[in-house]
């Protein structure tokens, strides 16, 4: 008789800036989902499986919880709600340096996080993330407390992401809320989605590090053309969308020296994720209010 397996979908959300992203990363032992100093780097939902002998967790990586001010953030909390829906458990991630007893989860959040606990019954996990940026580990205990004091959470993880500490107890906790169930995916699958969705994730990476200001919020990449040679390097046509002309100038910086080395940057990131040779083009498209506009969004993805 063949032993039990478990499978089942865990939305991980919380405020930008948390670690969702890095968490996610630390679990697959791979980096799927881009991560970057700056708040609001994840727009889209990222999945990432999770597989081994007995369990399979399929996990969404959510966009940062917020209050939208265009139709992109809109859309971006229309992630994090659909993939709450499909999960069979939540985990909440909370910045532990951010803390403050007198606020520790806002409105917004908390009404998210009570329908969850009491319309929708699912259990609730709440991971305290970045534990390496508190100088004595006892300062965690007061947040643990105040946690708990909402009565919302089974279960409370202290945590690094970055560190990739108490992972294990992680999935070792999730696998206790998920359901006995066949595998949905391979166990050698880490994402069902295509490879054009990493490399435009890979070159908006590099824009977030590279440049300042309102640039990397005001700017999407598009890959236009995306060709898998059987012989020599692969072919990617991409686009730089940015809303102002003036802008323009920014990206491309004088004598195009700033997007060749986003270009070069984002080449060698792209052929070390594809295993493989890569020629990259890149072009700056201007596409004003493109944030607020539903037929850009949904030929950029959203």
């Amino acid at each position: 008789m063949s032993e039990k397996t478990k499978a089942g979908y865990v939305a991980i959300i919380g405020k930008p800036n948390v670690g969702k992203s890095t968490l996610l990363n630390a679990i697959l032992g791979a980096k799927l989902s881009i991560v970057t100093p700056k708040p609001q780097t994840t727009r889209k939902r990222v999945l990432g499986i999770y597989s081994d002998n007995k369990t399979q967790i399929i996990f969404l990586d959510t966009p940062g919880i917020l209050a939208p001010k265009y139709k992109m953030q809109s859309v971006m909390m229309d992630y994090v709600n659909s993939s709450i829906n499909e999960a069979d458990c939540i985990i909440y991630m909370f910045d532990v340096s951010k803390y403050r007893r007198q606020n520790v989860i806002n409105d917004n959040v908390k009404n998210i996080l009570n329908k969850i606990h009491y319309s929708a019954n699912k259990k609730i996990i709440c991971l305290l993330n970045k534990l390496d940026l508190l100088k004595n580990v006892k300062e965690v205990l007061p947040i643990i407390a105040a946690m708990d004091s909402l009565n919302l959470f089974t279960d409370i993880i202290p945590i690094s992401a970055l560190k990739k500490n108490n992972i294990k107890n992680i999935i070792k906790t999730i696998s206790n809320y998920i359901p006995d169930a066949k595998f949905y995916y391979d166990a050698d699958m880490l994402s069902t989605q295509p490879e054009k969705f990493f490399v435009s994730e890979i070159i908006r990476e590099n824009i977030f590090y590279m440049y300042g200001d309102e640039i990397p919020y005001s700017t999407e990449v598009d890959i236009i053309e995306f060709k898998e040679r059987e012989y020599g390097k692969c072919y990617i046509n991409s686009e730089i969308i940015i809303e102002k002309t003036s802008q323009k100038g920014i990206i491309i910086g004088k004598n195009g020296d700033k997007l060749k080395a986003l270009m070069e940057r984002s080449r060698i990131a792209i052929e070390e994720h594809l295993k493989t040779g890569v020629y990259l083009e890149v072009f700056v498209k201007v596409r004003p209010k493109w944030r607020d506009n539903v037929t850009f969004l949904k030929s950029f993805g959203y």
